[in-house]
């Protein structure tokens, strides 16, 4: 009897309309654990070279891990990955809540998804049983209708995963969205389900998965509560979530503003975690077992953004995009913002992203109210940014029809100089952290296989002068003892950002929250996220081994990319991060060189056991045990 997992993996043809159960040995679980290295295990074996990515062919995988639904904060989260629409390489997101736990305890450990069906359809797996139903009435539907319709129609206790409307229309960076609120958000993952006539996952179960050592897991438990207080970054997160770093990144001028043109937003008060718990905020929200409890739920019911708390309230990431790269201090408009992309399931960084690009396009004349609809879409004006979302999501008219399609892709057309103010990496739009700064995150950005993301390695600061000792001493378990100077990427800070994202990288393939679970700030580190696997598993594993699975997974990513013709050219990041940032504030005046990504790069490959050009090499992948791959 597996201890942590089910021992089922589901298998659905959605051409054919069969659903199969596959039940790999204890050694696949152990050598993938979950998440996003288990889905490329599928993908790299039963998707066609250059499939088309909105095409039947491409293979979609929903992977939860050997840890889901145990009774302890941080594990409930899942990986989606196929090949993205948005940049032609591996598509991958992350997504928490309550769906995941209840993946598990419906019966199985993941989905691969195939195909596409001839109508519309939702999948359903209760207490082990799946069928397929039909989901026309279902088409069209804002997410917290879906919900609504489902509930009544199977279980008012199921946990639904969907795509939106914005998917149906066409909008690129569609996600797959649960409890209308939680995303896995990035790659456009909405729309690969959107492809295939899948509207949505619907799983319920009450079979829990055994526990190998029911005692120390208890006690790990335990401890959390105990030691949050004690930890300087987790207070702040849990009593102003993730929005409580806006003040934060502004002083130390990496709060993006105006497309990634300063540094430093003027009314960032105005749109701060604090302001929001002191005026907006209705309660904290959590996911399954987590005693962290930083999701915020923002309620508004008057004026002209009205915000319904079913739809949660808006990340850090999302009061940047929406709020400071658009110049934007209303949390009103920003709040109503989130729950438009809450209701027609976008990613909210490449919505506000490419918005506030469109904006600064606008204030340089490369684009007037011609192409707007008369629509003055200036920095600051928060109507026109509700306008423009609006349109997006709904698929209006061709401006709306064209933004959703993403900045990169925009401004091909557009031209006129366009290109020189994207902030895209493989066609993904960055996120709220700057790596003019966060130079090694800068060198992350770029070697990411699905584009920049914030969530892949560990953030600078973390490995400057005047570290805490808590984060060092952790750090010195993955092998890094010698924090740099700030602002720098040498040798050493490539080897921190590569060891780190090698961590984080196991983190989504065991499907642990990096808000719980990490090799610095976070509410458990190295040594209880080895034990606390070990603890639900039985196996013996150590943390040499864990990193060896996070190896297995970028190199899996990888492969992956380099099949479908990616390689060290598209290992750029834009032409903006190599202009000097305007504004007064610390890091005025501060960019990225060529010359010091080019050195890192061919740093990083070296570590990473790849060729010049970024590929994996034959060597690489028989020590990691994925010679298949290759």
């Amino acid at each position: 009897m597996p201890n942590g997992y089910n021992g089922k993996i589901l298998h659905v043809d959605l051409t054919h309309g069969t659903l199969t159960f596959e039940q790999p040995d204890e050694s696949f679980y152990r050598k993938y654990m979950g998440g996003s290295a288990m889905g490329m295990y599928y993908i790299l074996r039963e998707m066609p070279v250059h499939a088309d990515a909105l095409g039947p062919d491409n293979v979609l995988t929903l992977m939860a891990s050997v840890t889901t639904g145990a009774a302890i904060s941080g594990q409930s989260r899942f990986n989606a990955n196929a090949k993205s629409p948005i940049s032609g390489g591996i598509g991958d997101a992350q997504g928490g809540g309550f769906w995941p736990a209840e993946l598990k305890f419906s019966g199985v450990d993941g989905i691969v998804v195939k195909g596409r069906s001839p109508k519309p359809v939702y999948l359903s797996i209760l207490e082990g049983v799946a069928e397929l139903r039909d989901a026309a009435h279902l088409m069209g539907k804002i997410t917290g209708e879906v919900d609504a319709i489902i509930h009544k129609e199977v279980d008012a206790k199921a946990e639904i995963l969907q795509h939106g409307p914005a998917a149906e229309v066409g909008v690129l960076y569609s996600s797959l969205c649960s409890m209308s609120n939680r995303h896995a958000g990035r790659t456009g993952m909405g729309a690969v389900m959107a492809s295939k006539n899948l509207k949505a996952v619907v799983v319920r179960g009450k079979t829990k998965v055994a526990i190998a050592d029911s005692k120390t897991l208890s006690d790990l438990n335990k401890s959390g509560p105990k030691i949050l207080p004690t930890n300087p970054d987790m207070p702040g997160l849990a009593e102003h979530g993730t929005a409580g770093v806006v003040l934060f990144q502004n002083t130390a001028g990496t709060l993006p503003t105006r497309n990634y043109s300063e540094g430093q937003f003027e009314n960032c008060e105005d749109i701060s975690g604090e302001k929001m718990s002191a005026t907006i905020l209705k309660k904290r929200d959590t996911c399954f077992s987590c005693v962290v409890r930083c999701k915020r739920v923002v309620e508004i019911k008057d004026g002209p953004y009205r915000v319904d708390p079913h739809y949660g309230g808006p990340e850090y990431e999302t009061l940047g995009t929406f709020g400071s790269y658009c110049g934007i201090k209303d949390l009103a408009a920003v709040s109503r913002a989130n729950q438009i992309c809450n209701e027609y399931a976008v990613d909210t960084i490449a919505a506000g992203a490419t918005i506030a690009f469109a904006m600064e396009c606008f204030e340089k004349g490369i684009i007037s109210t011609k192409e707007t609809g008369g629509i003055e879409l200036k920095f600051g004006n928060a109507e026109a940014m509700i306008q423009v979302l609006e349109m997006i999501v709904k698929g209006e008219n061709e401006f709306g029809k064209l933004l959703g399609q993403g900045s990169e892709r925009v401004a091909k057309i557009w031209g006129h100089g366009s290109d020189e103010l994207l902030i895209t990496v493989k066609g993904a739009e960055s996120p709220a952290h700057m790596p003019q700064a966060k130079r090694s995150l800068g060198l992350i950005y770029a070697v990411n296989a699905f584009g920049a993301d914030h969530q892949s390695s560990e953030h600078d600061p973390y490995y400057e002068e005047g570290v805490a000792d808590l984060n060092l001493n952790r750090l010195k378990m993955l092998g890094l003892s010698s924090p740099q100077a700030g602002y720098s990427l040498n040798e050493e800070k490539v080897r921190f950002a590569y060891l780190t994202q090698v961590f984080y990288s196991m983190l989504d393939s065991v499907e642990l929250c990096q808000f719980v679970y990490g090799p610095a700030w976070t509410l458990y580190g190295p040594a209880e996220t080895v034990t606390m696997i070990n603890a639900v598993t039985g196996w013996d594993v150590s943390l040499d081994e864990l990193m060896t699975v996070g190896e297995r997974r970028l190199n899996l990513f990888r492969q992956f990319n380099a099949r479908e013709g990616l390689n060290r050219n598209d290992d750029k990041l834009p032409k903006k991060f190599f202009k000097a940032l305007k504004g007064t504030g610390p890091t005025a005046g501060m960019a990225l060189t060529h010359e010091e990504i080019e050195s890192s790069l061919d740093m990083y490959y070296k570590l990473a056991g790849w060729t010049n050009d970024g590929i994996p090499t034959k060597q690489t992948l028989e020590r990691l045990d994925i010679a298949w791959a290759g």
